[in-house]
């Protein structure tokens, strides 16, 4: 406990002041189609470009982040170097409370819990059940440092979460995740299955039973013959079919080439947005994004401690790695809860994803996407009080 110490935000004003240098000299291309036909439409990037030099105030959004309990640890993963990890720990008062492990992905952060955390509180003051809430920015990710070795794969993102919450006093915790997160959460419980109460996830994504299963290969191949899919699992195969022939163009980048694509990143702030804000959009069922929000979300992998460059490389590491790298992994020895929100980028069949694991908690919504905690933050938590609450199926501490 003596190496966790209170994280305090302070970006030199240099920064900041390079920062506007830089999108004040950008070079944008010409106009065409305002439309999402060609990717982010140039007319849209041009007007938040000016609006994040203008009128976006670092120093206002920086000032609201401190007000958050901020804090950083070293952590030791096999095989590297120490990493500096910062992370949010908002303790409850509850003697009862449940450790809440949050885990973000690509291209969140550790700011998403930020709007689900005033609905915790309230949990806790009616009644609960209560969470100790800890949202980590993951290694090359927000405010914890950069990774300089390769292979730093799915297996050591999990060893860095776990011994988070062992440095906390945790030995025993839930995990919440989604994107990036769903597979970290996953691999946490079939790393350390006996410290895990249970895994939650927002993306979920299975694969079909296999051969070897007859009984659920063969109601794989009628159901997907006669196409006796649910309305929602029929929404969610066309949405991955769209995504995975329209959207995924990103995913191979950055598996394939993120030093490519890192070396744009890491010079133009306005590349960053235009890269960042085609997935805000199109990954959220129509979120209202305002300029504030889009900028404040873009500035934080802008002033990253690892550079705006780091984020991608999880990608490249995961994917060509020796470590766990599919999305459709299981996680056989501890239970878990889904929750599905209608514009996710993944949702697969529901007898399909509940091959992963002991699933224990399921929950359909009408609205949300891809950054579930930031768009539906209320509904998410609700999610999580049943699952652990008093009816729920999840043995407590």
């Amino acid at each position: 406990m003596s190496t966790i110490k209170p994280f305090k935000i302070a970006i030199p004003d240099e920064d900041i002041q390079k920062l506007n240098q830089k999108i004040s000299e950008t070079r944008f291309p010409g106009g065409g189609p305002n439309g999402w036909e060609r990717g982010t439409p140039i007319q849209d990037i041009k007007r938040l470009s000016k609006y994040w030099q203008e009128s976006f105030s670092w120093r206002s959004f920086e000032e609201r982040l401190n007000q958050l309990p901020n804090f950083e640890t070293t952590i030791s993963v096999d095989g590297f170097d120490p990493i500096q990890v910062h992370f949010i720990h908002q303790q409850s008062s509850a003697s009862d409370a449940i450790p809440l492990l949050f885990v973000h992905g690509w291209p969140g952060g550790f700011h998403e819990v930020t709007k689900c955390l005033p609905f915790f509180a309230e949990s806790e003051r009616n009644g609960g059940p209560a969470f100790h809430v800890v949202a980590p920015s993951l290694p090359n990710f927000g405010f914890s440092s950069r990774v300089e070795s390769p292979g730093f794969d799915a297996r050591q993102y999990a060893e860095t979460c776990h011994k988070l919450m062992l440095a906390l006093g945790y030995e025993k915790y839930a995990c919440q995740g989604g994107d990036w997160g769903s597979l970290i959460c996953r691999v946490i419980g079939i790393t350390y299955p006996k410290s895990l109460l249970a895994v939650h996830i927002n993306m979920v994504s299975a694969n079909p039973p296999p051969p070897s299963s007859p009984f659920s290969y063969l109601r794989y191949l009628v159901t997907d013959f006669l196409q006796w899919y649910t309305p929602e699992e029929q929404l969610g195969i066309k949405g991955l079919q769209h995504y995975q022939r329209h959207g995924s163009g990103y995913f191979h980048i950055q598996q394939q080439s993120p030093n490519t694509i890192g070396v744009a990143l890491a010079d133009s702030p306005v590349g960053l947005l235009a890269w960042i804000y085609d997935k805000l959009v199109n990954w959220t069922d129509e979120y209202p994004w305002t300029d504030d929000e889009v900028c404040a979300w873009i500035s934080l992998y802008w002033f990253s401690r690892a550079g705006p460059a780091a984020s991608v490389t999880i990608y490249h590491e995961v994917l060509e790695g020796t470590g766990p790298k599919g999305f459709g992994i299981a996680c056989p020895n501890v239970k878990m809860g889904f929750s599905y929100f209608p514009k996710e980028i993944a949702n697969t069949p529901r007898f399909w994803n509940r091959r992963l694991g002991d699933v224990v908690f399921e929950r359909e919504h009408e609205k949300g996407g891809h950054f579930a905690a930031w768009e539906q933050p209320e509904a998410l938590v609700d999610d999580l009080r049943v699952m652990f609450g008093p009816n729920g199926s999840v043995r407590k501490l």
